[in-house]
């Protein structure tokens, strides 16, 4: 039951052009590419996932995921989120299993989504994992052939029920820590951040720089 590998959609913003309130500190692209890179990674080390596409316009993005192995598709025309995780579905075609996961999750733990893939094969439908506010969503994922219908946005964990997905019930603390802002980031550290992640934020704290919110796909 188990079986099939998982292609995995992640959307990435184009770094310059967030909402991000952080948006006067000079830390802020290279910590918004550190959480990213970091959930790649953890994508990369799941048993469950086979491909792992970014879709995104931004050509510092691209090369960075380009280093760590995973596949590029444009985000053209850039617009927006659910858009952005259609063209990476049609990329993908619907021969297996397809996910979109956020790319905010510094702390993802590999055995959690991996858990999480495992439970969502189990169901035979869509099926989603609220965030850890319970009103967003982390992950949205569909069995071969079926189409993902992605409703990420204000209220998507309610969207995505609505629409008939099927709520994913796990311990998984690490899957559903989308980081928004510096309390949010203060949890994922308690969990463990990820080595990019670590990385940004020390280097911002060694040069003075606070940290207070993020916005990676938004």
């Amino acid at each position: 039951m188990h079986d099939a590998r998982w292609t995995i959609i992640i959307p990435v913003k184009r770094l310059a052009a967030g909402k991000s309130r952080l948006r006067d500190a000079p830390a802020d692209d290279a910590l918004v590419l550190a959480v990213a890179l970091d959930t790649i990674d953890a994508v990369h080390d799941s048993d469950a996932v086979g491909r792992v596409l970014v879709v995104t316009s931004d050509p510092t993005v691209a090369d960075a995921v380009r280093a760590i192995g995973a596949e590029m598709v444009a985000d053209d025309p850039d617009a927006g989120l659910n858009a952005a995780i259609a063209l990476g579905c049609a990329h993908a075609g619907t021969a297996g299993p397809r996910a979109a996961l956020l790319a905010d999750l510094p702390a993802l733990r590999s055995a959690e989504l991996t858990d999480a893939l495992h439970k969502a094969a189990s169901t035979g439908t869509r099926a989603y994992v609220a965030d850890h506010t319970g009103t967003g969503t982390t992950l949205l994922t569909t069995p071969a052939g079926v189409d993902l219908d992605p409703r990420f946005g204000r209220g998507s964990a309610a969207a995505h029920a609505a629409s008939g997905a099927a709520a994913l019930d796990g311990d998984w603390p690490s899957l559903r820590l989308d980081v928004d802002t510096a309390a949010d980031l203060a949890a994922a550290s308690r969990l463990g951040l990820g080595a990019h992640t670590s990385r940004a934020v020390q280097a911002a704290a060694r040069a003075g720089r606070p940290i207070a919110m993020i916005d990676i796909i938004g």
